[in-house]
């Protein structure tokens, strides 16, 4: 099958499923995606147990997609610099030491909590895991996913100054997450893997990253300054975009990372500044759309993962002990900086229960989960994710509203 039809297939099914949630169900777009796509997979699995074969040829379709390159090499860096557009700097600058801290020391602590907690969990059910699998679960599971955070927020009326928190902290945990995630793995693959290799791969790609993110950032504000067409400034964005991920790809930096600089300086210098009202309207409006789209196409494919995954007894179990063992860790990694930072500053009541409630897992932690090369450990990894991912979804996701508070009381 040609990648055109495929392509063709996965968007025929998105506006499907789209027209469905929006007539019968009303769901949030991401969320009801998500849902009827797994009601979807769970059909075509019911089917071939009953005697009809449905279910292999639309496995090999899923697989053919290769779901971890196509959002970690494709959609991710649309998604992120559509998200980070948005991203009020000056508020961001307020809340920066919480965001940072949250970030980089937070998704560090809760990585080596969850590994920690799991290692117990696999073996109460036996499954052998080594320590350093158990901390690479922890690795992809901590980082709260941007694209899930922030469709969620679109639904949540929570105050700004949370909205902040949670949405410039997902923005840039997950580059820290992917970061973590692949040193882990280079520490499994690579038999002499010194100490000092693996600092100097955490600041390659996260301070790499940041530092491409800036350049990148500037350059487009630079252009857009020069020129008044719409077209041509949309299409400056996207050649950040584009062009921009696949050169930190290229420079072994965090494309992620570099992403969401990019966008919040293009979106705080070059939208505000460089930009009139006009142009300024159709470059938000072209970003919504593909933010839009892409976000419903990635919640259609994770629903469709599940023709790809083996669900045993022990399986489940697992997955749903690890739902209290990952919020578990999300709480302490919260709680403890927060609580630090209350000496200084006040904060929203309940902003502990907020900011672990509200930090959803998605997409990307499946598709590192998928990322991890096959071995004896990698099947019982991809399913615990993905029964961690969808609990955050669906139902974090669907509840987050009734943990706001109804006034606006932030400080």
């Amino acid at each position: 099958m040609t990648l055109f039809n495929l392509i063709a297939i996965v968007i025929t099914i998105t506006g499907l499923f789209s027209y469905i949630n929006y007539k019968f169900i009303k769901l949030p777009t991401t969320i009801g995606l998500m849902a009827i796509s797994i009601l979807f997979s769970a059909f075509l699995i019911f089917l071939h147990l009953v005697g009809f074969d449905v279910q292999a040829p639309a496995s090999k379709l899923i697989g053919n997609l290769d779901f971890s390159k196509v959002l970690i090499n494709g959609l991710l860096s649309f998604l992120l610099f559509a998200g980070s557009l948005h991203i009020n700097l000056t508020d961001l600058r307020k809340e920066k030491w919480v965001v940072v801290t949250l970030a980089l020391l937070g998704t560090i602590a809760s990585t080596a909590i969850v590994g920690f907690l799991i290692y117990f969990v696999f073996r109460l059910f036996g499954f052998e895991l080594p320590w350093i699998y158990c901390f690479l679960f922890g690795a992809l599971i901590s980082p709260t996913d941007p694209i899930a955070v922030l469709a969620m927020l679109k639904n949540a009326k929570a105050p700004q100054p949370l909205q902040i928190k949670i949405a410039g902290e997902s923005l840039f945990n997950d580059g820290v997450g992917i970061v973590i995630f692949i040193t882990i793995m280079q520490v499994i693959t690579t038999a002499d893997f010194a100490p000092t290799q693996v600092l100097l791969l955490f600041i390659r790609e996260a301070f790499g990253g940041l530092v491409l993110g800036f350049i990148l950032g500037w350059f487009a504000y630079f252009l857009l300054n020069t020129v008044k067409d719409y077209y041509v400034q949309v299409l400056i964005t996207l050649a950040v975009v584009t062009g921009g991920y696949a050169l930190a790809l290229a420079l072994e930096t965090s494309g992620p990372i570099a992403m969401v600089m990019a966008g919040i300086l293009v979106g705080n210098h070059g939208r505000l500044k460089a930009l009139d009202e006009e142009s300024r309207k159709y470059l938000d409006t072209f970003w919504e759309i593909i933010d839009e789209v892409l976000n419903s196409i990635l919640f259609v494919l994770i629903g469709l993962e599940v023709l790809l995954l083996s669900f045993t007894w022990n399986n489940v179990f697992v997955g749903l002990i690890a739902i209290a063992v990952v919020l578990f860790a999300r709480f302490l990694s919260v709680w403890v900086p927060i609580r630090c930072f209350s000496f200084f500053r006040g904060f929203v009541d309940k902003v502990v229960l907020m900011l672990t409630w509200g930090g959803l897992r998605g997409g990307l932690s499946v598709a590192m989960a998928l990322s991890i090369p096959p071995n004896p450990y990698r099947e019982i990894i991809l399913t615990t994710t993905y029964i961690v991912m969808a609990f955050s979804v669906l139902v974090q996701g669907l509840t987050m509203q009734s943990v706001i508070p109804k006034e606006d009381t932030a400080q």
